[in-house]
């Protein structure tokens, strides 16, 4: 599975973006997808994952009432609307997929990753 992030930017505080991922390969290996951010000095963190159903996606406690993350599995697609940005989620964005159902918001239980994308929130 190929994994390959976009939609990162520049923008300010009260912002909105929406970032992308596509993935190519073999689609049962994708069955939860997720969001992971890592800024500057400090450890890569789980955002928002879902299953490949799509019900009962899960966020972290920073981010819940402002991303939605959702998926398209006809087109290997997944998103993340990331609404009211403040500067504190100013960091990298990596895209990640396990090929098992059950949900995880550990990192080390993601086998494909994406290359990542910069999201840059100036106050």
């Amino acid at each position: 599975v190929q994994l390959q992030a976009s939609g990162g930017g520049l923008v300010q505080a009260g912002g909105s973006l929406r970032l992308s991922c596509a993935a190519s390969g073999i689609t049962s290996s994708n069955n939860v997808m997720g969001w992971f951010r890592q800024a500057p000095g400090k450890e890569r963190e789980f955002v928002a994952a879902i299953r490949r159903g799509g019900s009962v996606p899960h966020y972290a406690d920073s981010v819940k009432g402002r991303f939605a993350i959702s998926r398209d599995n006809a087109k290997n697609a997944l998103y993340l609307q990331m609404n009211s940005l403040k500067p504190e989620d100013t960091a990298v964005y990596y895209c990640a997929a396990r090929p098992y159902e059950s949900m995880s918001t550990n990192e080390k239980y993601y086998q494909y990753w994406g290359q990542g994308t910069q999201v840059t929130v100036s106050s």
